[in-house]
């Protein structure tokens, strides 16, 4: 069975997601509403990551080094202004769209295997985390604009 290979891939990319959303709310202060709302989807990581723990030993997790990876070639460095933040907020929905394709695949997985408990905490946390990719998104149209031409 492989899905503790995809339980691995999970684990490391809600954990670098939940330091990001840090590391940006902390870099990017000077905007009103980074801060505030990256620290609470931090915070849903936090949750989700907890929650992971009990399945992670249930299956043995293996772990992952595709979300170190990932992680590496995104984040270079402090940001900062404008672009900073468009690029920030890009490479934090790179990020979220990781765990919640991870979310997805688990899931099924969890169907077929007939787990209930994993099914029913996918389910949820892939609600919170379709909640994180669409304020990421959201942030970044309204970012864009400002960034790319009314700063240039």
């Amino acid at each position: 069975m492989f899905i503790a290979n995809y339980l691995g891939l999970l684990h490391g990319s809600e954990i670098h997601l939940r330091d990001s959303l840090k590391k940006v709310a902390e870099h990017h202060k000077n905007e009103p509403d980074i801060e505030y709302i990256c620290k609470m989807l931090a915070s849903w990581s936090e949750v989700h990551i907890q929650n992971l723990e009990r399945f992670l030993k249930q299956y043995e997790e293996h772990k992952e080094s595709e979300p170190d990876k990932l992680q590496h070639s995104l984040f270079q460095g402090t940001r900062k202004g404008g672009l900073g933040l468009l690029r920030d907020l890009h490479d934090l929905y790179l990020l979220a769209s990781e765990v919640e394709l991870s979310y997805m695949v688990i899931l099924q997985a969890s169907q077929a295997l007939r787990d209930k408990e994993l099914e029913n905490f996918c389910r949820d946390s892939v609600k919170e985390t379709e909640r994180q990719v669409n304020w990421l998104k959201t942030r970044i149209k309204q970012s864009a604009p400002q960034s790319l031409v009314a700063a240039g």
